[in-house]
């Protein structure tokens, strides 16, 4: 499929396409280390003029009325289907992703846009009783403003539109700065997607860029909130600026999720669920299966299972034949888990199977015998790597799983969903799975984490009504009243 040439190539999307002063920058396969395209990076500079366009832009599209912006969204829903191919393309050579996970990112981008354009019309106030006679109190949600949201590359696309498209169908303006593995399909895709789709000149803004460009979008004192999908160190840096500026945030950051497998749990499923927790998309995936906790008298049965899937998994070039594992994302990435790796085998661990890295390509791998002072079980690895740590009561297995600063997801296997319920009352992570893996998102369902997962913001469904708005109290009297002075 031979690409044409786009204007992200030397354009910035600032509620239009613009020329830009800001550096050119490669987009570079993983897979192959071949140069693709190039895209039009931001500066600090670009960042003050989106955030004054959308300032002055807000407050007519908030005025918009709720059905003319549910029908922009549902347009947009449409072209993420009818660019299928192009999208997927690029998400494939760019990102690393295989054809299936390309796919369901697509379907459930599209999802997360037709929730969205439900939004607008749903309840926007109440009604409150009030003591004072003559008063009627009204409580009522209002946008926020401008909101930044700055998105990670594994999922680029459903991990930035999931709070682009909530966020202008609440009436805000956004800007929006992808990742710079991923500026092409988790960027200026998705801004030619919202022009086509009608989204008025202003309203949309896309920077890519490095560091200085998310720093300066968070600094800004018109943007009024910032989403933010990525690291546990960034994210904690972000929430300090949000703090001192009194801004919005919501933040969903790294997680170490524990896969439990109890003594009395159908291994077969167990191991299934395991393999597709641990090693879908590389293990890139906040929610990956990171920790296997299992029962030591059925931990051999398990391991083998596990094993057997892992050396079932073709590694290699996603675009060029058909694999269930691509390249991770960069050397700099691969390096790491395998230095993860290798200091874990170094204290002990047991390579049952994989283990080994070709440049950026790394085979699903599990591990023995880990333990919770190595790095494969107390580190969030990011890579196809399933550690095993044995446990002998439910009470040790609890202790392993809160053992984590992290609190994202976890996934809990046992023949009594009543036994498994009982333990999920117990663990701090967001969102427990019971007879399935950790890697689920429904568009419906408010996600999120806790501890250094994330700041209790959520994305989805009802909870989107609260992150993407702010809330005002207008009290009324028909008539004055005299005070006592």
């Amino acid at each position: 499929m031979t690409m044409p040439t786009h204007l992200w190539e030397d354009h910035l999307y600032l509620g239009k396409w613009q020329p830009s002063n800001g550096p050119k920058t490669p987009v570079i396969e993983p897979a192959t280390g071949d140069k693709l395209t190039e895209v039009q990076t931001a500066t600090a500079e670009d960042v003050e003029r989106a955030a004054k366009i959308a300032k002055d832009a807000q407050l007519s599209w908030a005025a918009l009325p709720f059905d003319q912006k549910a029908e922009i969204l549902r347009r947009a829903a449409a072209l993420l289907k009818e660019r299928a191919e192009e999208i997927g393309y690029w998400n494939t050579r760019e990102c690393g992703s295989i054809g299936p996970k390309a796919d369901w990112e697509l379907q459930a981008t599209y999802e997360q846009a037709q929730m969205a354009a439900a939004l607008p019309m749903q309840p926007y106030g109440q009604i409150f009783p009030s003591s004072m006679p003559g008063r009627r109190n009204y409580w009522k949600r209002l946008p926020i403003g401008t909101v930044g949201v700055i998105a990670p590359w594994n999922f680029p696309i459903l991990l930035a539109m999931r709070s682009v498209f909530p966020a202008l169908g609440m009436g805000n303006c956004v800007i929006l700065k992808p990742a710079p593995d991923s500026a092409v399909c988790g960027g200026a895709l998705m801004a030619e997607v919202l022009e086509a789709a009608g989204v008025p000149e202003g309203v949309f803004h896309v920077l890519p860029g490095a560091a200085d460009v998310g720093e300066a979008l968070v600094q800004h004192p018109d943007v009024g909130m910032i989403s933010f999908t990525g690291s546990t160190a960034v994210g904690e840096k972000i929430g300090e600026t949000c703090g001192r500026m009194l801004k919005k945030c919501a933040l969903e950051l790294g997680g170490n999720n524990a896969l439990v497998v109890l003594d009395d749990a159908d291994l077969e499923a167990a191991a299934s669920s395991a393999a597709w927790g641990a090693f879908l998309h590389q293990g890139q995936i906040c929610m990956q299966a990171g920790r296997h906790l299992v029962h030591r008298s059925v931990a051999d049965k398990y391991m083998n299972k596990l094993a057997e899937r892992a050396t079932s998994l073709v590694t290699g070039d996603p675009w060029k034949q058909q694999v269930h594992l691509g390249p991770l994302i960069n050397e700099t990435q691969a390096r790491r888990v395998e230095e993860i790796v290798n200091r874990s085998v170094a204290m002990g661990a047991n390579v049952v199977a994989g283990g080994k890295r070709d440049g950026n390509f790394f085979d699903a791998t599990v591990l023995s015998n880990v333990t919770p002072e190595m790095p494969a079980f107390g580190e969030e690895i990011f890579g196809p790597v399933a550690p095993i740590t044995l446990f002998d009561s439910d009470e040790e297995a609890i202790a392993l799983v809160n053992a984590s600063p992290y609190g994202l997801a976890a996934a809990i296997h046992s023949a009594s969903t009543e036994r498994a319920q009982r333990f999920a009352e117990r663990i701090r992570v967001g969102m427990v799975h019971i007879n399935d893996q950790t890697v689920n998102n429904e568009f419906q369902v408010p996600f999120g984490g806790m501890g250094r997962s994330g700041s209790s913001g959520r994305f989805g469904g009802p909870a989107n009504l609260d992150e993407f708005t702010t809330t005002q109290w207008v009290s009324v009297m028909e008539h004055g009243i005299q005070y006592p002075f």
